[in-house]
């Protein structure tokens, strides 16, 4: 229930307002200003009923007292002496409704009900805004190798500095997330940042995208359209993928950076455009430019600042961690109970090469949290590609038994193989075996296999 405080001068006016309220809320009462600010940070309130003239208090100056403290609380002010000015100020200073006296006890609870169910759904904005900006920079927080570690230390150096970045590297490096990176810590974090893929347009449809188009500029152009450059405006634009842009649009790219005009297609007009420009890429621009595929003077300006994302490869400090978000990711995304990897598993990771970076060590936890049915990932989970043919014979759930051997010699296979399977779990391995732990532990020390 929640919590609702009335601060009043007037006793009959609290009596009132408790006796309507009580059975909608927990109410709080009092005619003293000093206790309510006390009531208000000692109970966790959620509204305060806050009349404009109490005594020796101005309502407008205990109104910025409670928004100054804690701007979450609701506050509706309330008067028997309303004017037109005293409402406009009061809803200026953060009140969320101006009522005057005597008060409609219906019309106020749905109104307290609807300030209520506002805030409610403001909370949940901000949640979500929170979690959104946590999964921008999860990837951030889990690397802590000391080529990404030189990697943040430039985006800290130019996120507020309007210059150009070239951001390179393989594929699934994360170069997309260093972009966002840029603009989410920069001044211009408030605004847009727009995306695109130059590799994913076709060339003939790429100018349309970056200028946009005015209305009949061209066959199908039912509508004025606006290009990235102009969605732009004022925030970051993120050229993915740049060296695959053709020679004839890298021509006007390269005067939209020195110009900051654009011409949408159709249209005679100039529009100024402020925006922080952001390019990557997974191709050599120095020999793209040595083969004539990339302007030579478009590098430059491009290349203002280069960032080089490290491959997975040379960072493989940063596996176990990466690997362990990505379990708690999908676990959840799966609604499923997968806590962790097996040593075993884990060393099969840290020593792949990883020609698809990040991504293909997201993609292979993915597949490995949905296919297992196990609380911990076993290297049977992992694609076998990955898997050295050593581990593989591990694997093998049989286990070889000849003509000639011993019981003792058969048992010694069987415990081993099953240990190796359990991640050398004693107690998985003993409930597998269908014996005790202690008797397993006696047939280790009998068998001298302890270590």
């Amino acid at each position: 229930m929640y919590n609702i405080l009335v601060i009043d001068d007037e006793v009959s006016i609290l009596t009132a307002l408790r006796f309507a309220l009580e059975d909608h809320f927990n109410v709080y009462t009092t005619t003293d200003v000093p206790e309510g600010l006390d009531i208000i940070n000692n109970k966790d309130i959620d509204l305060v009923l806050l009349d404009q003239y109490l005594g020796d208090y101005k309502g407008i100056e205990v109104l910025n007292t409670i928004k100054s403290q804690n701007n979450r609380v609701i506050v509706i002010a309330m008067t028997a002496y309303g004017s037109i000015e005293d409402s406009i100020e009061a809803i200026q200073r953060g009140a969320y409704y101006y009522i005057t006296k005597p008060l409609d006890i219906n019309g106020l609870i749905s109104l307290i009900n609807k300030a209520l169910e506002y805030q409610s759904l403001s909370d949940e904005v901000q949640d979500l805004t929170r979690k959104i900006n946590e999964d921008k920079f999860d990837l951030k927080m889990v690397s802590s190798s000391h080529a990404m570690n030189e990697v943040f230390k430039m985006i800290d150096r130019v996120k507020n500095v309007d210059i150009n970045v070239l951001i390179s590297g393989e594929s699934g490096t994360g170069k997309e997330l260093i972009a966002r990176a840029i603009h989410e810590t920069s001044r211009r974090k408030n605004q847009n940042m727009e995306i695109i893929n130059c590799a994913a347009i076709p060339h003939n449809l790429l100018e349309s995208e970056l200028f946009g188009y005015e209305k009949g500029a061209f066959t199908g152009a039912n509508n004025k359209y606006k290009g990235k450059f102009e969605l732009a405006d004022k925030g970051t634009l993120f050229l993915d993928e740049i060296g695959d842009m053709d020679l004839q649009l890298q021509a006007k790219l390269l005067r939209v950076i020195q110009e900051k005009t654009i011409t949408p297609l159709g249209s005679e007009k100039s529009i100024p455009v402020d925006f922080r420009l952001v390019a990557a890429t997974n191709l050599n621009l120095i020999a793209e430019v040595k083969k004539g595929n990339f302007r030579e003077d478009l590098f430059f300006r491009l290349n203002v600042v280069n960032i080089e994302t490290p491959p997975l490869r040379n960072r493989r400090d940063d596996i176990p961690a990466l690997t362990k978000h990505f379990i708690n990711k999908y676990s959840k995304a799966f609604n499923k109970d997968v806590t962790g990897i097996s040593r075993t598993a884990i060393e099969v990771l840290e020593n792949h090469d990883y020609p698809g970076n990040v991504r293909e060590l997201q993609n292979i936890i993915e597949r490995a949290v949905a296919l297992t049915d196990k609380n911990i990932i076993q290297v049977q989970d992992l694609p076998n590609e990955i898997i050295p043919n050593t581990h593989r014979v591990a694997l093998s759930e049989n286990v070889p038994i000849y003509i000639g051997d011993t019981i003792e010699s058969a048992e010694q296979k069987l415990i081993l193989a099953t240990l190796e399977y359990c991640d050398n779990n004693k107690r998985k391995t003993a409930q597998m075996l269908g014996m005790s732990e202690r008797h397993l532990y006696n047939k280790l020390n009998q068998y001298n296999l302890k270590n």
